[in-house]
């Protein structure tokens, strides 16, 4: 009986892999292309600070997309386990996963702290929300979680089972319990959390006052769409991360492995939370679209110039002395 209802779980968890996994990826690193092509291609953005930090978001959810969920479904769905067959890859993927997910979600926490400085009524906060001081923060993060993420480096290797198979693992004990319980549960799911939620919601009560703020109209309109935004990705992240969160606390607190039974229904549920917990990383483009009607507008706008060149149109328009 347990080994029929191993096996029907092991099917059940390729399928949700492959096919659910194979959709995220390839929904999910187009639409962080087209945010970064909207981003990028609008003065006005390129010049907040807010959307600074989605453009560095956009740029590492794209990694981490290829790096951890493309290559699991690899692994889990195709079965071709890459991290096996090089020693390199066992210890870069991991690394490149950890960095590009703890980036990732610092550049989500940094644009809801932004947007609350820039929501702010006094003067001293709302100088917080500017370019030049998301520029630091953005390498400071990034140098901080790759120098965080480098023991990753170290302690996963082959590890050679009697049977002949090979597998990428911690080798080292004491980092592999502060990877399951700090990295895996605090970093990556509850503290995030918690500080989106706080400021997400610290937010939301200025922008509600914004319109009686003495503030240009421009400015105003950027302010409350950005916020919207960042307000609406915090809820779904909110719901995305939430039950990865919670199947990683209890099979902490609980002994699942003691029932093979259980076990094989418990590895079906973590697979797809941890399905939706890339949903974070996939969908910001697509609920950018569907709560911001001027972001729609800006899509369209910067889709139509797509092919635009300012430099060739600035050059085809000077008008040449001639020659003596």
């Amino acid at each position: 009986m347990s080994s029929a209802v191993a096996f029907c779980s092991s099917c059940i968890t390729q399928s949700i892999v492959l096919y659910v996994g194979m959709c995220t990826v390839i929904v999910g690193v187009s639409g962080n292309l087209l945010n970064l092509l909207v981003f990028l291609s609008l003065k006005t953005f390129r010049e907040n600070s807010c959307a600074f930090y989605l453009v560095l978001m956009s740029l590492v959810n794209i990694g981490h997309l290829i790096t951890g969920q493309l290559t699991r479904v690899v692994i889990t769905g195709f079965g071709m386990d890459w991290t096996s067959m090089s020693l390199f890859y066992c210890k870069f993927r991991q690394f490149s996963v950890q960095t590009f997910g703890l980036v990732s979600l610092t550049c989500l926490c940094l644009a809801t702290m932004d947007q609350f400085f820039a929501t702010c009524f006094t003067v001293y906060w709302q100088q917080w929300s500017n370019i030049r001081l998301a520029h630091r923060l953005s390498a400071l993060s990034i140098v901080i979680w790759v120098v965080y993420c480098t023991p990753y480096l170290v302690f996963y290797n082959q590890v050679f089972a009697a049977s002949g198979t090979v597998s990428c693992s911690l080798t080292n004990v004491i980092f592999r319990q502060y990877h399951t319980y700090v990295n895996s549960v605090v970093l990556s799911c509850g503290l995030p959390l918690v500080i989106t939620v706080t400021l997400g919601t610290l937010a939301y009560r200025n922008v509600r006052q914004i319109a009686y703020r003495t503030v240009p109209l421009v400015r105003r309109e950027l302010d409350k769409q950005l916020t919207n935004m960042v307000l609406i990705q915090i809820i779904f992240s909110f719901c995305f991360l939430l039950p990865y969160f919670i199947l990683s606390v209890i099979s902490l607190a609980t002994n699942i492995t003691s029932d093979p039974v259980t076990n094989a229904y418990f590895s079906i549920f973590i697979n797809v939370s941890a399905c939706i917990y890339y949903f974070t990383y996939a969908c910001p483009f697509y609920i950018y679209v569907c709560v911001s009607k001027r972001f729609r507008q800006q899509l369209v706008y910067a889709l139509c110039n797509l092919r635009f060149n300012p430099k060739q149109r600035t050059t085809a328009n000077k008008v040449l002395p001639l020659q003596a």
